[in-house]
């Protein structure tokens, strides 16, 4: 077998066309005595990432759960629920799941390291959303999964195959583990910076926290301009010969990062507040989710864009550096700053009126130039480690593609 890790090329001419459920069988044991059994893990279709073969989240049997099927480690856990969403781990360990998860245990005939990559393939996941069926949560059973055909490698290549696709997950995962020991470090920077005084003796409070007695205490409206989106539907405008992108709260993510997969358009604003700048602030203001209160995005995008009415534009003034306010308003959100004392009516809010009257800490710019200097170097290395994940995910999937 010749590998490439762009492409591969393989033999196949000894490959046997085989079902799934000639490799896989569904172990259907459940507990009845949790305690009896020494059950210590409970596992819901939630506990499970989308496109990622690692079992990373569980809760224990004290919390209150009407789960009884048994897994075992090593076994496959498949989101039978939704199968458009692509949930598939192995189970480091023992204990119960949903029944919204199909357990799949490896046979004789194939390597159980080898199972995971063979359920992660897209033409399995088609398959399977293929052969779902109900409404709004179609659902896919194991009698028909065990009619996907694939072809299968000998033993030997089998435990090529094997090495070669967990080595490469062997490179994804350390580049998670860089990537989160960064993200800790970020953290705990803006913590520092922002709440805790910036390693300054003379201190004063805001709110809860301290801050340096040197730092001005203002208000949003003192140091920004701040003003609605457009509060028009459109929601099923995905036709670009409408006019202009529009974001939504939807294109901001909570680390206030932009995510463009689903555009929508809206004809060109004749307002001119409407129209974005380089550098503008977008804030999240109301959501369904208290957690995106406050997300904000830093616009820097070459095109031509608008917002919509559950965004507030930000434009600062000379008082304050715009990044400066972007990772203090994301920091402030993470620690639940907007929404402690906001009360939940249809949807969690703190609209514009509010938010000019809310305060934030303001350092002298030097300073604030300062704290950039660290931030902005930590988030270029994120950055730079959030491509080379992205990429080695890419590769991934493609290997496995091919293989199967």
């Amino acid at each position: 077998m010749d590998v490439n890790l762009n492409k591969l090329s393989i033999d196949k001419s000894n490959w046997k066309l085989i079902k799934f459920g000639d490799v896989a069988s569904e172990p259907k044991e459940n507990v009845k005595d949790l305690l009896g059994e020494g059950i210590e893990h409970v596992v819901g279709l939630e506990h499970i990432n989308s496109e990622d073969i690692h079992l990373r989240r569980s809760v224990n049997i004290e919390t209150s759960t009407t789960f009884n099927k048994k897994f075992a480690k090593g076994d496959v856990l498949f989101g039978r629920r939704r199968a458009y969403l692509k949930k598939v781990a192995q189970a480091p360990f023992s204990g119960i799941c949903s029944g919204d998860i199909t357990v799949f245990r490896a046979k004789d005939s194939i390597l159980p390291e080898l199972l995971p990559f063979i359920v992660c393939n897209d033409k399995f996941f088609d398959f399977a959303v293929k052969h779902s069926a109900g409404g709004l949560s179609p659902r896919v059973k194991f009698k028909d999964l065990a009619n996907y055909q694939f072809l299968l490698p000998p033993k030997d290549q089998q435990k090529q195959l094997a090495e070669l696709l967990w080595a490469m997950d062997d490179v994804i995962e350390k580049e998670r583990m860089l990537l989160e020991k960064l993200k800790i470090l970020k953290n705990r920077k803006k913590e520092l910076f922002f709440i805790k005084g910036n390693k300054q003796k003379n201190l004063k409070s805001f709110f809860s926290y301290k801050v340096p007695n040197n730092w001005e205490i203002k208000k949003m409206s003192d140091i920004a301009n701040v003003e609605y989106g457009i509060s028009e539907s459109v929601a099923n405008n995905t036709d670009p010969k409408i006019g202009w992108p529009i974001i939504t709260s939807a294109n901001i993510e909570l680390d206030g990062s932009f995510n463009l997969d689903k555009k929508r358009y809206i004809e060109i604003p004749s307002n001119e507040r409407f129209l974005l700048k380089l550098g503008d602030l977008l804030f999240n203001w109301r959501s369904g989710s208290p957690e995106h209160i406050g997300k904000t995005a830093f616009f820097n995008l070459n095109q031509d864009y608008t917002y919509a009415s559950f965004i507030l534009r930000i434009r600062c003034g000379n008082e304050i550096k715009n990044r400066f306010l972007y990772y203090l308003l994301n920091y402030l959100r993470e620690i639940e700053f907007f929404t402690k004392n906001i009360a939940q009516q249809v949807n969690f809010k703190i609209n514009a009126s509010i938010f000019r009257e809310v305060e934030v800490p303001v350092p002298p710019i030097n300073e604030q130039e300062n704290m950039l200097k660290e931030l902005e170097l930590l988030f270029e290395q994120e950055q730079i480690i959030k491509s080379k994940l992205t990429s080695s995910q890419a590769l991934q999937k493609s290997l496995i593609n091919q293989i199967f």
